[in-house]
Protein backbone atom coordinates (compact mmCIF):
# COMPACT_ATOMS: atom_id res chain seq x y z
CA UNK A 1 0.00 0.00 0.00
CA UNK A 2 1.13 3.54 -0.65
CA UNK A 3 0.53 6.57 1.82
CA UNK A 4 0.76 10.15 1.78
CA UNK A 5 1.45 12.68 4.74
CA UNK A 6 0.59 15.94 4.53
CA UNK A 7 0.16 18.88 7.33
CA UNK A 8 -2.03 21.39 7.10
CA UNK A 9 -2.12 24.65 9.44
CA UNK A 10 -5.22 25.55 10.54
CA UNK A 11 -5.93 29.24 12.12
CA UNK A 12 -8.17 29.53 14.55
CA UNK A 13 -11.00 33.11 14.69
CA UNK A 14 -9.40 35.69 16.98
CA UNK A 15 -12.87 35.85 18.84
CA UNK A 16 -15.34 32.99 19.12
CA UNK A 17 -14.31 29.34 17.69
CA UNK A 18 -13.90 27.58 14.27
CA UNK A 19 -11.13 27.67 11.59
CA UNK A 20 -11.01 30.32 9.56
CA UNK A 21 -9.48 28.03 6.68
CA UNK A 22 -11.48 24.86 6.56
CA UNK A 23 -11.99 24.97 3.14
CA UNK A 24 -7.83 24.74 2.80
CA UNK A 25 -8.50 21.75 4.53
CA UNK A 26 -11.21 20.41 2.37
CA UNK A 27 -9.32 21.33 -0.68
CA UNK A 28 -6.57 19.43 0.77
CA UNK A 29 -8.57 16.21 1.16
CA UNK A 30 -10.41 16.69 -1.94
CA UNK A 31 -7.22 16.38 -4.19
CA UNK A 32 -6.14 13.87 -2.61
CA UNK A 33 -9.13 11.72 -3.40
CA UNK A 34 -8.92 13.02 -7.45
CA UNK A 35 -5.29 11.32 -7.21
CA UNK A 36 -6.71 8.23 -5.73
CA UNK A 37 -6.26 8.64 -2.45
CA UNK A 38 -8.58 8.55 0.67
CA UNK A 39 -8.33 9.60 4.46
CA UNK A 40 -7.15 6.99 6.81
CA UNK A 41 -6.06 8.98 9.92
CA UNK A 42 -5.99 13.04 10.85
CA UNK A 43 -4.42 14.13 14.12
CA UNK A 44 -4.37 17.61 15.40
CA UNK A 45 -1.77 19.62 17.70
CA UNK A 46 -2.61 22.93 19.18
CA UNK A 47 0.62 25.26 18.22
CA UNK A 48 -0.24 28.40 20.33
CA UNK A 49 -0.96 31.81 19.78
CA UNK A 50 0.94 34.02 17.46
CA UNK A 51 0.78 37.38 18.54
CA UNK A 52 -1.18 39.89 19.68
CA UNK A 53 -3.91 39.81 16.96
CA UNK A 54 -4.01 36.25 15.69
CA UNK A 55 -5.50 33.37 17.33
CA UNK A 56 -4.78 29.97 18.21
CA UNK A 57 -2.56 27.48 15.63
CA UNK A 58 -3.72 24.09 15.03
CA UNK A 59 -1.48 21.96 12.98
CA UNK A 60 -3.62 18.66 11.35
CA UNK A 61 -1.28 15.68 9.99
CA UNK A 62 -3.33 13.98 7.37
CA UNK A 63 -2.53 10.54 6.41
CA UNK A 64 -3.90 9.41 2.65
CA UNK A 65 -4.00 5.69 1.58
CA UNK A 66 -4.10 4.88 -2.01
CA UNK A 67 -7.30 3.06 -3.23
Amino acid sequence: MQYVVLQVVLKEKFIGTGSENLTELESVINNQAAKGYRLHTISTTSGGSKGILGGDRIQATLVFEKI
